[in-house]
C-alpha cells in the first residue's frame, strides 16, 4: 500500500507492524536514504551491525533471489529483529520482494532503496498495490517552498542557531534537490555560527551561494530593468572571475525563461504577486520589487525576442570567424537593456 504523505513522519518512528518490507523511491536520494536509516533505527540503533543488519546489492538477487527471503528469517546470534537492506530497486529486487512478500518467513524487516519508478515498475506495482497489506512505499520527492523551509529552519534550531526568516527563504530558494545536500550545507552554517550563534542573510550568501551565481543574478537584474552602469559593472566583475560569454548568456537566458514562465501566468490572469509565486526556486523577497518592474517592462512577445536574441549571441560566440565572444556578449546584453530602459519610458 501507499504511505500518504500526511502519514509518513508517523510511520517513520513508528511503522506498522504487519508491514514486512517497505519500499523508498524517488528523485531524491538524500530523502530515500535519511527515510531508510530513520526506519532502520526503529529495528536496531546499530545499522552497522552484522548481526542484525544485512546489506544487498540487485546483483547479489539476481543471482540467488531467494537470499531476501533467507536474510529475513534468519535467526540473530545476538538475539534481536533483524533489518535487511536494499539498495537499489529493478526487475531483479521485484522478483525477490514477491517471493519474500507471497510467504514471509522469521519477523525481518526489508527496506528497499530505489531511485526514481515510474507507475509502470514492478517495484511500485508490489508494493503500492491497494489490497497489499504487508508492503508500504513512500515515495521521496524534493521539498520545496513552505515545506523546506521548515524543514531548514528546524534543523538550525536543533543545532542551536538562531537563522532569520530571510536567511532562511533565501537558503530555500537554493537549496532542496536533495535531502543530504541540505543537511549538509545547512550544518555548515551552523558550525560557522556556533551555539547560541545567528545566521543572516549575508551569512548563507558568503558561505552557501557561488560568488559566480550572485554576480549573475546582479547581472541579470542590472539587464532586466535597463541600468547600464549596474550592468558594466556586473559584467566586469563576471569577466575577471573567470565566468565565459556562453556561461553569461545562458545564465541570463535562464533569468529571462523565469520572467517569461511568470508573464505566462499574468497572461491567464493572474497578478504579478500571484505569478511569481508560481516559480521555483520562489523569488527572493529583497528581489520582488525588481523583478515586478520587470515585468511591466517585458510583455510577452519581448520576452520571445530577448531570448531569440541570447540564442543567437550564443551561436555567433560558437561561430569560427565571428567577433571575439565576450565582445558579442556584451552588446546582446547592452541590446537587452536598452529594450529595457525603451519599456520604461513607454
Amino acid at each position: 500500500m501507499k504511505i500518504e504523505p500526511r502519514a509518513i513522519p508517523g510511520f517513520l518512528k513508528k511503522p506498522d507492524p504487519g508491514i514486512r518490507a517497505i519500499l523508498l523511491y524517488g528523485p531524491d536520494s538524500g530523502l530515500v536514504r535519511e527515510r531508510a536509516e530513520t526506519i532502520g533505527k526503529t529495528v536496531t540503533r546499530d545499522l552497522t551491525d552484522p548481526f542484525r543488519v544485512a546489506d544487498l546489492s540487485p546483483e547479489t538477487l539476481k543471482d540467488d533471489p531467494a537470499r531476501l527471503a533467507d536474510e529475513a528469517a534468519a535467526i540473530s546470534m545476538m538475539g534481536g529483529r533483524r533489518l535487511v537492506r536494499v539498495r537499489g530497486g529493478g526487475a531483479e529486487t521485484a522478483v525477490a520482494a514477491k517471493n519474500f512478500l507471497d510467504d514471509p518467513k522469521g519477523d525481518g524487516l526489508v527496506v528497499i532503496e530505489a531511485g526514481e519508478l515510474d507507475t509502470k515498475s514492478a517495484l511500485r506495482k508490489l508494493f503500492e498495490a491497494p489490497g497489499t497489506r504487508n508492503a508500504g512505499a513512500i515515495a521521496c520527492y524534493r521539498e520545496e517552498g513552505a515545506s523546506l523551509a521548515k524543514t531548514i529552519a528546524e534543523q538550525f534550531a536543533a543545532e542551536g542557531v538562531k537563522a532569520t526568516g530571510e536567511a532562511v527563504e533565501w537558503l530555500a530558494g537554493r537549496l532542496g534537490s536533495d535531502r543530504a545536500i541540505t543537511r549538509s550545507e545547512v550544518a555548515k552554517l551552523a558550525l560557522y555560527a556556533g551555539v547560541g550563534g545567528t545566521i543572516g542573510i549575508e551569512d548563507a550568501r558568503g558561505l552557501i551561494g557561488d560568488s559566480a551565481d550572485i554576480d549573475l543574478d546582479d547581472l541579470s537584474r542590472a539587464t532586466g530593468i535597463g541600468d547600464m552602469g549596474a550592468l558594466d559593472r556586473a559584467f566586469a566583475k563576471l569577466e575577471g572571475e573567470g565566468g565565459s560569454p556562453i556561461m553569461i548568456l545562458r545564465g541570463l537566458a535562464r533569468h529571462f525563461l523565469r520572467l517569461q514562465t511568470a508573464a505566462g501566468h499574468m497572461a491567464q490572469g493572474l497578478d504579478p504577486e500571484a505569478a511569481m509565486g508560481k516559480l521555483f526556486p520562489p523569488v527572493f523577497f529583497k528581489e520582488k520589487d525588481a523583478f515586478k518592474t520587470q515585468l511591466a517592462r517585458w510583455p510577452l512577445p519581448k520576452l520571445q525576442a530577448a531570448l531569440d536574441r541570447l540564442l543567437e549571441a550564443e551561436i555567433q560566440c560558437k561561430s569560427s570567424g565571428s567577433a571575439p565572444a565576450e565582445l558579442i556578449a556584451e552588446r546582446c546584453l547592452l541590446a537587452l537593456a536598452q529594450m529595457a530602459a525603451q519599456g520604461a519610458r513607454r
